[in-house]
């Protein structure tokens, strides 16, 4: 499973976040709604986790609109967490909004210093996204350990 390995994050470290006022702006990408739900439900209780109030949610069409979104966003925020879903079908599609999605994101980040909060599941089959989308059920959360992970970034950096 992906998950092996994975930091363990508790509460204190969501709880800083929270207490030194982190600004956290979800995007979000509409197509596959149930997997989609899931992965912002995650997020949003890792923000509640942290004391954040309910962070603002932007919706885009799919996966490969979620680094522009992301680069207009980053400057109002201290961090952004992209959120999407892409399920490899019969051609190449797949790979090109992929690759799109993870440069363009890696791209804003770099580009901008905040932090982007890495949620985008790609994956062989829809089984894979649902056992991955923090659903009942499902073996991990990844909606949560994006905004875990975008929240402790953005605190790491705002101590420096």
């Amino acid at each position: 499973m992906s998950g092996h390995g994975a930091p363990l994050v508790g509460a204190n470290e969501l709880a800083a976040a929270g207490e030194a006022g982190v600004r956290a702006v979800i995007v979000a990408a509409s197509w596959h709604t149930q997997i989609m739900d899931g992965l912002v439900d995650g997020a949003l209780r890792a923000a509640a986790d942290a004391g954040i109030k309910t962070p603002e949610v932007i919706r885009v069409p799919g996966t490969f609109e979620l680094p522009v979104a992301a680069s207009r966003l980053a400057h109002s925020f201290d961090t952004v967490i992209a959120l999407g879903v892409v399920i490899r079908g019969g051609t190449p599609h797949f790979d090109f909004v992929c690759q799109g999605a993870t440069m363009g994101l890696t791209d804003v980040s770099v580009r901008t210093g905040v932090p982007v909060g890495f949620g985008v599941l790609t994956c062989d089959t829809e089984e894979q996204a649902i056992a991955r989308a923090g659903l009942e059920g499902s073996v991990e959360d990844k909606g949560y350990e994006a905004m875990s992970a975008g929240l402790q970034t953005a605190l790491v950096l705002a101590r420096r």
